[in-house]
């Protein structure tokens, strides 16, 4: 009884399911959108802890009852103004961070899905202090976050791995 009464409360009001950032009492579920386009990268830099400061795949948490490719889609319009179809993961990680007293601080899983540009002009919000489609080149002077860095490695991205347009989002990569 107890459990039909919290799940009618959470499909009511969809604010009962507000998990705070720090210091959570559970992994918080992630979605980014991997959007190329024209041999680029859509990038943002992130406006708040963990990785403040850095350049990353554009994403955040995933809202109750959305789907993995809806919450990408809605993301990455949030923080980029850019318009995307997602379609599936191509890369799964988790960003576990601590404070100095070794409490757990961020706890995110994080399910990155390809997705392919549909329209728009890139104008950041939300999380994101810019953004912008970065090419291979300009990789190697951004402050690029470490899990960003690894997946754009596993795609061959920032290597001399041939055209991007070339890539095949069809299977997963790992």
């Amino acid at each position: 009884m107890r459990l039909t009464c919290i799940a009618t409360r959470i499909n009511m009001n969809p604010n009962f399911y507000n998990v705070q950032r720090e210091y959570p009492i559970q992994p918080i579920p992630a979605v980014g959108g991997v959007v190329f386009r024209g041999g680029r990268v859509l990038l943002i830099r992130r406006k708040n802890p963990p990785d403040e400061g850095t350049w990353a795949i554009p994403g955040g948490r995933i809202r109750i009852g959305e789907t993995l490719q809806e919450a990408a889609e809605r993301e990455v319009f949030e923080e980029t103004g850019v318009i995307t179809k997602a379609t599936g993961p191509v890369f799964t990680f988790d960003v576990i961070q601590r404070d100095e007293s070794g409490n757990i601080r961020y706890h995110y899983v994080i399910i990155d899905l390809a997705a392919e540009y549909v329209a728009g002009e890139i104008n950041p919000g939300d999380d994101a202090n810019d953004a912008r489609w970065v090419s291979r080149n300009e990789l190697e002077r951004l402050p690029i976050g470490r899990s960003t860095r690894l997946l754009l490695d596993k795609l061959n991205f920032g290597r001399s791995a041939g055209p991007i347009e070339d890539m095949d989002f069809s299977k997963p990569a790992f």
